[in-house]
């Protein structure tokens, strides 16, 4: 047990022989310059000699130039409000009777740390330790002083996973093939879209296409990260893998594939999640962008439901599907009312084109689900300017019905 306790050895990799640097994002405003990289599993481990992804926390670095006459302090908890202490994470990596390899440990998290205050005319930088996010992140980069406070917003894609983003799905059309719309235009043009979803061959109508947003990649990815939104990866061997394990074991995998489903002969082209606890109960978010543009911003329809539990099918290679939620409309309430508080939903909107299908006689997906809509599809603009839920407004267009008429009695 001596010897245990004395033999360990903690060689992390220098701070500067990890290039995450060359990749950090940088806004100055005034007299603040902020820098930040969100490091990757592997330089992670390379700078902490830990793996600290096996823990589901992600290392985030911060370098702040303070060229004012004053301090400030940065506030951890805007990052996350569940952000973790260096000598909570250190702990987490202790061994088993190696105190000199523990010392080391807390000794080195210690020295990495972010430390307050950012004094006048100094440039303060370190680690901040957040909950693990593997595909796009927020980081809220909040500084205080006794004169004012200051607000640095970053969003990052992170290298990884096998998604797409809407930053790449933009370039699909031309100039050319762009249809700019008015508002009425708009209006009429939404309500003459396709209800639903289709099979590969177009045959079969699937779940209803019962959401439209209005932005570009600049306007939707702050908001959707914003209120934890998450890219789903595709269909390869390596997300098949981890969705089993997920559905076995309850690993923990927020980026899990979703089945294609179609509009105008093509697959989704993004698909986005929001994981309730497991990989059974899911919010997801199918999206195909459209030729069309609204206030020069591209107009995207999609597809929105619940993952409600797994149920045994025919209708899919492996026998299994998720059991989606029968009150479609509700999961559209559901996410027009997490929008709200994403701080960048500008208009809302209801147009006809679902189609009207009753608690008694409802329509059914491609696994055979049934659902039931008041048949209208929710119209959500976005704008890139932080905006709070009194300044949202609405589209002077369709007004959804008293929940009764989904009955027929």
């Amino acid at each position: 047990m001596l010897t245990l306790s004395g033999c360990a050895s903690f060689n992390p990799t220098p701070i500067e022989e990890v290039d995450f640097t060359d990749r950090a994002k940088t806004q100055q405003e005034n007299n603040i310059r902020v820098s930040v990289s969100v490091l990757t599993n592997e330089e992670s481990e390379a700078v902490f000699g830990v793996n600290l992804a096996l823990r589901f926390i992600q290392a985030v670095w911060v370098e702040i130039e303070n060229n004012d006459d004053h301090p400030y302090w940065l506030i951890s908890s805007a990052l996350d409000p569940e952000y973790f202490s260096p000598q909570e994470v250190a702990y987490s990596s202790h061994r088993f009777l190696q105190r000199k390899y523990n010392h080391q440990i807390d000794e080195h998290f210690s020295a990495l740390d972010f430390q307050n205050p950012i004094t006048a005319h100094t440039t303060h930088s370190g680690f901040i330790f957040v909950n693990l996010d593997e595909d796009e992140k927020e980081l809220d980069i909040d500084l205080i002083s006794k004169q004012e406070t200051r607000f640095f917003d970053f969003y990052i894609r992170i290298p990884g996973l096998k998604t797409h983003t809407m930053a790449e799905i933009e370039d699909r059309y031309s100039d050319d093939e762009r249809i700019n719309l008015s508002e009425d235009e708009l209006r009429l043009q939404l309500s003459k879209m396709p209800c639903c979803t289709t099979s590969e061959d177009g045959a079969t109508n699937g779940d209803p296409l019962n959401i439209v947003v209005i932005g570009n990649a600049s306007h939707l990815f702050p908001p959707f990260v914003r209120r934890g939104w998450h890219s789903t990866e595709d269909n390869y061997l390596g997300s098949i893998w981890k969705t089993i394990n997920s559905f076995l074991f309850g690993k923990h995998y927020r980026y899990s594939p979703v089945s294609s489903l179609y509009y105008e002969g093509r697959k989704q082209d993004i698909a986005l999640q929001k994981a309730r606890g497991t990989i059974h109960q899911r919010n997801h978010l199918r999206l195909w962008l459209t030729p069309f543009r609204y206030q020069d911003k591209d107009v995207w329809i999609g597809q929105i439901s619940r993952d409600i539990g797994v149920r045994f099918t025919l209708h899919t290679p492996t026998f299994t599907t998720h059991k989606i939620d029968a009150d479609i409309d509700e999961t559209r309430t559901a996410f027009i009312e997490d929008m709200l508080f994403s701080q960048g939903l500008e208009m809302i909107g209801f147009v006809k084109g679902v189609g009207l299908s009753s608690h008694d006689k409802p329509n059914h997906n491609l696994t055979g689900d049934p659902y039931f809509t008041d048949g209208l599809r929710a119209v959500l603009e976005f704008d890139r300017r932080p905006s709070n839920i009194e300044n949202v407004r609405f589209f002077d267009w369709e007004t959804p019905p008293h929940r009764a008429i989904y009955s027929d009695d």
